[in-house]
């Protein structure tokens, strides 16, 4: 090994270990380092050893590096105190980590028959398909035996989903949900000092401490492993101290010094979140060595005599002597441990760069998104017991309302909702307003009324908890239908679902689920409440998220159809969905003329008849004997395209429309063979025109599969939508669609 700085860390552990000299008399196993404390000197020795192990990885994974062979370097080198804490906590605690936690995965996974975390972490570094965690996708740190579901967060992304854990397993046990867990397990979520100053960080932080002050048990312990910097920049002196030590409904404990020391304040913290089931913060003082990664060059901005101090400080050095002083153990059998460790090491290293390799798209993929259509069209299909739908609608049934208000779009989605409840007692509907109100737009009326606090519940204004607290419920067990009251606020918390939920299945290889249906109001045409806010025309975020299925209802039938087929997929693959709702069709009644009740809906009765769930690739055709123009579009452009249709038969166009109802993935099997008849294709896309919506896909898709036929798209202006009469200029309207038809009819 080159001198370098790992090198003087393990020569400085390596010197002290050779030199030292014990009191004597050893400890006896179970008696204590010092009066006081409940770490007995067996429990010392036994951190000792997983710390020693992961600084061990932690110096491998630079080899491998240098020798092309591994692909990961950010260590836990510095942090191996986090050890006591995998040590301490029960494997049925969920915890989320951050990545410096090799000592704690060590400790935890000590407590496991036949666990192997010297060459788990091997096969992760090398990126291996028998990685047991991601299958070589990610060095992620995880266990399903353990209760560690893997994280990539960077930023501290994962504490909502942290806290949405812990404050569902109360609601679980009300709902009568076998978690699986025991009743007094908390949840964990680690991270650094840095990360903590991001908004999801503080939002997850100040969501568990509304909770608690709404009276809701909350068992959450964050863990700030304060080492001081982020990358290279420093965090203020007392800084974590300062902010998080004085807000209320948050207990703090800080956790520093020696070895013993640590371990009861740890100890502390973990029984009092455990026993108040209050939100815990615990400062976990840490000395990073070795910068962030492998490519991180301190000396760029460290002077020597700070790198060095840091390094005098190292946990590992610093316990060995606290057990050599203590006498709990031999400066022999320390140097045994790390000689032995180090030995297992280099030979378990060079059979994980043998170990296979993800080599192709499908395989790397496989886990991504489960399709089981038959499995979802079962369990969609299945039939709602008739007693139960009685007990919740009396006598209104929805499939025997007349009136034009029950008919209506958002009507059939209350509706189904209401259904799916019925089958699906893990189902919860949470959101802002969602509760006694029933929604921005009464879509969830009644659902509180009918099934109780516990089930349909209202949230604090803000989307990174809404949608973090449908990870942590899904976790554990649940079904969540998360609202979001505008499209345009999802993109104030999106990466809770592209880099949290949508990646979960992915990078656990399958392990690990949440499945949640999303459902979000949204896109244009909205009129009496505009501005881009409420009136969103941009689903391009959404669309780029791997994994992650849309739906797009234009009318009440197919809403009720489609929410079937978005549960069953989520319940029986663990897949992430949104439900796309247009708002400005909730309550629209009428299709050509004032009065004529052409957009209200009858309901599907889910009785186990021949009505089947709408499932991806399954489309909605209208006028499918006209074969002169394919008008393929959805939501509002779908109901403009039917009276442009219309117009173009007067004008003798035999135009047939298109409702693709899943936007991703997209049905690009309909659209081409409906393509291939008609010879002339108009995609009508309501979001803007660059990378929002779904027109530049289906077109490069018809022209790569062999097209010839004619192709137009009409989009919505590039442009944010403008309060009042003027967002009717930058929309796509009736009249565009009818000259772009007869254009590409021509």
């Amino acid at each position: 090994m080159s001198t370098n700085r790992v090198a003087v860390v393990e020569g400085n552990l390596d010197a002290y270990l050779e030199e030292a000299v014990g009191p004597g008399e050893l400890l006896a196993p179970d008696a204590p380092l010092r009066p006081g404390s409940a770490l007995t000197a067996r429990q010392a020795v036994e951190l000792f050893e997983d710390q020693v192990l992961s600084r061990t990885l932690d110096v491998m994974a630079r080899e491998l590096k240098r020798e092309g062979k591994g692909f990961y370097t950010i260590s836990s080198a510095g942090h191996e105190q986090n050890a006591i804490l995998g040590a301490q906590l029960r494997t049925t605690d969920p915890c989320f980590l951050h990545y410096r936690s090799g000592g704690f995965m060590a400790a935890r996974m000590r407590k496991l028959d036949g666990s192997t975390p010297l060459f788990d972490t091997l096969l992760s570094f090398t990126a291996s398909a028998d990685d047991p965690v991601s299958g070589g996708r990610h060095k992620v740190w995880g266990s399903k035996a353990a209760w560690v579901p893997p994280q990539t967060s960077t930023i501290a992304s994962h504490l909502p989903k942290a806290m949405g854990t812990a404050f569902s397993f109360s609601r679980a046990a009300k709902l009568g949900i076998d978690t699986g867990l025991p009743e007094d397990s908390i949840a964990v979520a680690t991270f650094g000092d840095a990360s903590v100053n991001h908004a999801t960080a503080l939002a997850g932080i100040n969501s568990a401490r509304y909770a608690w002050r709404r009276m809701n048990p909350t068992p959450v312990l964050f863990v700030c492993e304060d080492n001081q910097r982020g990358i290279s920049v420093e965090t203020p002196r007392r800084w974590i101290r300062d902010f998080f030590s004085r807000l209320e409904h948050l207990r703090y404990f800080e956790a520093s010094g020696d070895v013993d020391s640590v371990w009861d304040t740890t100890a502390l913290a973990i029984q009092t979140c455990r026993t108040t089931r209050q939100p815990t913060f615990l400062r976990l003082r840490c000395h990073r060595l070795w910068g962030h990664a492998g490519s991180d060059v301190e000396s760029a901005y460290m002077s020597q005599e700070q790198i060095e101090a840091a390094e005098a400080r190292c946990p590992v050095l610093g316990n060995a002597r606290r057990l050599v002083e203590t006498g709990a153990a031999s400066p022999e059998t320390l140097r045994a441990i790390v000689s032995s460790t180090r030995e297992r090491v280099r030979a378990a290293a060079k059979e994980a760069v043998r170990r296979p390799k993800l080599v192709s798209v499908p395989e790397i993929s496989a886990p991504l998104a489960p399709e089981h259509p038959e499995r979802w069209r079962a369990a969609a299909a299945a039939p709602v017991d008739a007693e139960a739908r009685r007990e919740v609608f009396g006598d209104r049934l929805p499939e025997k309302a007349k009136a034009p208000t029950r008919r209506t779009l958002g009507a059939r989605i209350n509706d189904a909702l209401h259904d799916e409840m019925v089958r699906r007692p893990g189902v919860i509907c949470f959101g802002e307003d969602v509760g006694r109100k029933g929604g921005v737009y009464g879509v969830t009326q009644n659902l509180q009324s009918h099934f109780g606090r516990s089930r349909c519940f209202d949230t604090l204004l803000d989307e990174t908890t809404i949608l973090g607290l449908a990870q942590g419920a899904a976790l554990v067990g649940m079904l969540p239908v998360p609202e979001i009251p505008y499209l345009a606020y999802l993109h104030n918390a999106i990466d809770q679902i592209r880099g949290e939920a949508c990646s979960l299945q992915y990078f656990s290889n399958g392990q690990h689920q949440n499945p949640m249906v999303v459902r979000i109001a949204g896109l244009g045409y909205q009129k009496g409440f505009g501005g881009h806010f409420h009136n969103d025309n941009s689903i391009g975020a959404l669309r780029e998220i791997p994994g992650l299925a849309i739906a797009c209802p234009s009318n009440g039938w197919d809403a009720a159809l489609l929410l079937r087929a978005a549960l069953a997929m989520a319940a029986e693959s663990g897949r992430v969905v949104a439900f796309l709702e247009p708002i400005a069709l909730y309550h629209e009644r009428d299709l050509h003329e004032p009065g004529d009740g052409g957009w209200l809906r009858d309901y599907p009765v889910p009785d186990g008849g021949e009505i089947e769930p709408l499932l991806p690739g399954e489309v909605g055709i209208e006028h499918p004997d006209h074969g002169d123009l394919l008008i393929v579009s959805y939501a509002n452009g779908f109901r403009l395209s039917l009276r442009a249709a219309r117009r173009l038969a007067e004008a003798g166009v035999r135009a047939r429309v298109m409702d693709m109802r899943w936007l991703a993935p997209l049905p690009m099997d309909a659209i081409r063979a409906h393509a291939e008849e008609c010879g002339a294709v108009l995609v009508v896309d309501e979001c803007r025109a660059t990378g929002a919506g779904v027109a530049d896909a289906i077109v490069s898709g018809l022209v790569e599969d062999g097209y010839r036929g004619r192709l137009r798209t009409l989009r919505s202006a590039d442009c944010y939508i403008p309060l009042g009469a003027a967002a009717e200029v930058t929309l796509l309207d009736e009249d565009e669609i009818v000259e772009a038809a007869q254009e590409v009819v021509r």
